[in-house]
């Protein structure tokens, strides 16, 4: 089992490459690389993130973006908007690539207005084939993740999109399954051996997020559902800067997650 830190767990609190240092030093074996704004969305920032990564054992398991800064408009009616985030996108396939990552985190179009609305699946779907066309291109999967204000925050998104994206790969982000007022284990069953990456997080008896190992949630439970569907992909920490103290406190919850998923897998 890949067990790691996204990078994103640093933000504020360290630069991209800092964080994807500090991670190295640490020995952590897998990480998240958080690409958080655009002068990081290029093939010269990739070869500096992957002169951070020489030397240690840590691999790239994934790259993510911040959402909103591009990702929407992907699928934008406006045709110049649409080439322009295409643009963008080849830019952080090729720090992908070098960098070695297998998948891309996607969250897609942010659905920040509350009016109604249909979903065309057609026009998703064939969107993103073209999307996860662009990062095959770059030897990275697409990998939709579940998030609570974007397109996949309700069962019956992946498996319609999958129908027109055959290829297409699933995140499972527990936190924001829980903030999409949706079970964990139901994205679980829609996903099934599509999962390829985890976002975890953990809760204490006051509801506040923090690192796992520190609050009350069943990750042992959690390990057992990924199991049943065949899970074998990465299971990484992904924090906010205000959800722990320390940085040591990260290598702790790693070796809570590694030792407990020895036990389980």
């Amino acid at each position: 089992m890949q067990i790691g830190v996204s990078t994103a767990s640093l933000f504020v609190r360290k630069t991209t490459e800092d964080a994807l240092s500090y991670i190295r030093e640490e020995n952590i074996p897998y990480t998240e690389v958080f690409l958080s704004t655009y002068r990081e969305y290029n093939r010269a920032f990739g070869k500096l993130l992957k002169e951070r990564l020489a030397g240690g054992k840590t691999k790239v398991h994934s790259v993510h973006t911040l959402n909103t800064q591009f990702e929407p408009q992907l699928y934008s009616v406006n045709p110049r908007a649409a080439e322009d985030s295409f643009d963008i996108l080849e830019g952080v396939m090729e720090a992908a690539e070098e960098i070695g990552a297998k998948y891309y985190t996607f969250h897609g179009v942010a659905r920040l207005k509350k009016t109604p609305f249909r979903m065309d699946y057609d026009r998703v779907g064939m969107i993103t084939e073209k999307i996860f066309s662009a990062c095959a291109a770059h030897g990275v999967t697409l990998s939709y993740e579940t998030v609570h204000w974007c397109y996949y925050n309700y069962i019956g998104f992946f498996r319609e999109i999958k129908k027109r994206c055959p290829g297409l790969k699933g995140t499972l982000d527990i936190k924001q399954a829980r903030q999409s007022g949706v079970f964990y284990g139901d994205f679980i069953d829609e996903m099934g051996s599509d999962i390829v990456t985890v976002h975890l997080s953990d809760l204490d008896e006051n509801g506040k997020m923090c690192l796992p190992g520190k609050g009350c949630f069943d990750f042992a439970e959690l390990f057992r559902r990924l199991k049943d569907v065949g899970f074998s992909g990465a299971m990484l920490i992904e924090a906010y800067q205000g959800d722990y103290g320390e940085l040591s406190e990260l290598k702790e919850s790693v070796e809570f997650i590694s030792e407990l998923s020895e036990r389980i897998f």
